[in-house]
């Protein structure tokens, strides 16, 4: 479990708040009671961002520009007869 600090706790605190991140693992900061912020180890925030889905911008920008991962299969479905015209 996280331990709890609140915002002048941290900032009066900071050299031991951020101790404890490295040490005990994620701190949450409130603020008037509200969860506010996380402070989380560096390792720990690389492998969040790893298991982070990519954006749209980045499957765009790609050089091998993964689209076909946006674009719904089409459903097979029956077409009308051509109308004819005399």
């Amino acid at each position: 479990m996280a331990k709890t600090w609140q915002v002048q706790d941290a900032k009066a605190r900071f050299s031991e708040f951020l101790e404890a991140s490295l040490t005990e693992g994620p701190q949450v900061v409130t603020r008037r009671g509200l969860e506010a912020a996380v402070l989380v180890p560096m390792a720990e925030w690389r492998r969040l961002e790893q298991l982070a889905p990519a954006s749209l911008k980045d499957l765009l920008l790609a050089p091998d520009a993964r689209t076909q991962a946006l674009t719904p299969p089409r459903q097979k479905r029956r077409r009308r007869a051509a109308p004819v015209f005399e």
